[in-house]
């Protein structure tokens, strides 16, 4: 068995180093090794089995900068027991991990291209290891494009950087939202709304889309529509994760298990499934 094989089995224990909230119900969890051995490197779109004591386990995804491997971040939202007592710790609390688990976004393809980054509520957590990469290696990308819709106003993440990310080099950074209220002053209506504010140029793009997935369906045809390819569109399929490894079949979508084969799959992958209704 190979070391990173080895190290996905194993449970490191993690001190929480800090809990952020991010809207009413989402939170941003930031752990470090509490063991002799750092947590393993991730890369962008993989997730990990977060273990509670005396709760249980579940998936999440990794949201946190891969450059920073020493600490790992996780932005949660609280929808059940095993996600409140996640999102309800203190720092210095102890809880378990193992991972990194799954299939990456392909960032090293998209190298020399403009990426697409679309997103839908809290879809932007495992793209946001994308947009950290991408600033970091900035002389390997063209164009940053992100596309964020969310509910309202107060569902919206990470809310002071979009503002940071809108301010850097080639970079554009559009957020909606579905419903603004009467303090809202930006854009309203469905992300998809947003691409009439967008230059695509398809045969130099990369796009990578998660959200809900008939939002992740209409975004992908109106990127076919603008001339994207479906093997340079890239969707995160995180549908009824629990055991991580493929062996519950609480994920199996057609042939594959999300858990193992994915979360991260080409459309061309995915199309015959996202085709077939209410699968």
């Amino acid at each position: 068995m190979s070391e990173v094989a080895q190290a996905t089995l194993t449970m490191t224990r993690a001190r929480v180093l800090a809990v952020e909230k991010e809207t009413h119900d989402t939170f941003t969890l930031t752990v470090a090794s509490a063991d002799p051995d750092p947590l393993p490197p991730f890369e962008p779109g993989q997730f990990s089995m977060l273990y509670v004591f005396g709760v249980g386990e579940l998936p999440i995804s990794i949201s946190g900068d891969p450059g920073e491997p020493e600490r790992q971040v996780y932005t949660i939202r609280s929808v059940g027991q095993a996600t409140h007592t996640l999102v309800s710790q203190r720092p210095g609390n102890m809880i378990g991990v193992r991972g990194p688990f799954g299939t990456s976004w392909p960032v090293k393809a998209a190298r020399g291209k403009d990426v697409l980054i679309v997103a839908g509520g809290i879809g932007l957590a495992p793209l946001r290891p994308v947009i950290y990469h991408v600033l970091r290696h900035r002389d390997d990308y063209v164009r940053l494009l992100v596309l964020y819709g969310a509910r309202s106003p107060r569902d919206l993440l990470y809310r002071r950087q979009l503002a940071e990310w809108g301010r850097a080099p080639d970079t554009q950074v559009l957020v909606t939202v579905d419903y603004g209220g009467l303090s809202w002053r930006g854009h309203v209506g469905v992300v998809t709304t947003l691409f009439r504010q967008v230059r695509l140029h398809p045969s130099e793009t990369v796009a990578f889309i998660c959200g809900p997935e008939i939002m992740m369906r209409y975004v992908v045809r109106q990127l076919e529509a603008r001339g994207l390819a479906p093997e340079d569109i890239y969707i995160s399929m995180e549908r009824n994760m629990k055991c991580g490894v493929g062996f519950c079949g609480h994920c199996q979508l057609g042939p594959y298990f999300v858990c193992k084969d994915g979360p991260v799959f080409s459309y061309r992958q995915m199309q015959p499934w996202m085709d077939t209704h209410e699968l």
